[in-house]
């Protein structure tokens, strides 16, 4: 069993990532939420929450969820006696064949007496001009649950800053929570992407900068010397081709062979003019430093216009003309 430091650690990512599962901050204007709906019969996350703290994963991988109404959030009813709380939520965890998947969890303490008093605290307000951070904090999916198995969803009082109170977060993190269900729901790393040291996503970045940035021609400082690169090869889905920010998925890759490094090199310091196309790629490499320093990261269309760009450390982005030599030097490795 995880500690229950771990655990609410875990469950508050798993929300911020996936931005699902609901909030539970107060209504707009910051008046004070309504006693929370009762509901009957509690079962499990895998109904009353399927998507709490989901997280985004690859095209294919994620495990559908019908959605679910949700019972209104608010303050508990004093005639009802919660004598439990359960936590919806989501974690990463290394896959059976290797990679990453994402599995949905529910959790379980009692003795949450603590948890009670500090969730009928009042909210702060704040006094004047006060700082906050910029940092995004969306709540767990909590349900109070009492000995009758009724249910609610609990609001969570917020400071001067409109997060949730730290008595509240404390009494959460202090509580120990019991695994009740854990389950796969989908992969977020495949065991190739894995082996091959590459993301199991990528943004093709030259669609990106070409309508919305403003690349200039390769420099003569783009020069063929370089260190060891690897190669991440993604496909675009036609859903997303075309798109403000089209996102591949991991296709193959690895430490790009050296006699193949020369001539790609020599084919991204090319000075040829760019052609005038604005066809979407549906495949596209990524090269980077093998080692992970810092380094241009060189973008490459394996179809469509057949592009390229290198990204600097510093910023700013040249483009070029590929060809299908040099997208035939990008293939399997």
């Amino acid at each position: 069993m995880r500690s229950s430091r771990t655990a609410l650690a875990i469950a508050l990512l798993g929300v911020a990532l996936g931005g699902c599962g609901g909030t539970t901050t107060a209504p707009g204007g910051g008046e004070e939420p309504g006693p929370a709906e009762i509901v009957d019969g509690w079962t499990s996350c895998a109904e009353a929450a399927p998507r709490a703290g989901e997280v985004i994963t690859g095209r294919g991988t994620q495990t559908s969820a019908p959605a679910v109404p949700e019972p209104t959030i608010g303050r508990i009813d004093p005639a009802f006696t919660p004598v439990a709380v359960v936590l919806c939520g989501r974690q990463i965890r290394p896959g059976a064949g290797g990679g990453q998947e994402q599995a949905a969890t529910e959790r379980r303490a009692e003795d949450i007496d603590g948890l009670l008093a500090a969730l009928r605290l009042p909210d702060q307000r704040a006094d004047g001009e006060i700082a906050c951070t910029l940092d995004l904090v969306i709540p767990p999916w909590l349900a109070l649950v009492d000995e009758r198995g009724r249910w609610l969803r609990p609001y969570l009082p917020t400071d001067s800053c409109r997060k949730p109170r730290t008595e509240v977060t404390a009494a959460l993190a202090g509580l120990s929570w019991k695994t009740v269900d854990t389950r796969t729901v989908g992969q977020v790393e495949s065991p190739a992407a894995e082996a091959a040291g590459c993301a199991q996503r990528w943004s093709d970045m030259v669609w990106v900068e070409t309508r919305h940035g403003r690349p200039g021609p390769p420099a003569a400082a783009v020069s063929p010397a370089a260190g060891p690169l690897r190669l991440c090869v993604y496909e675009v889905p036609a859903s997303q081709q075309g798109g403000d920010k089209p996102a591949g998925d991991f296709v193959y890759g690895g430490p790009l062979p050296a006699e193949r490094q020369a001539g790609v090199l020599r084919g991204l310091s090319n000075r040829r003019a760019v052609v005038d196309c604005s066809t979407p790629a549906s495949r596209f490499a990524v090269l980077r430093p093998l080692d992970g320093t810092a380094g241009p990261d060189r973008y490459v269309e394996l179809d469509g216009c057949l592009r390229f760009l290198v990204a600097a450390p510093a910023g700013g982005a040249q483009l070029g003309q590929g060809d299908d030599a040099l997208a035939k030097l990008l293939g399997p490795v």
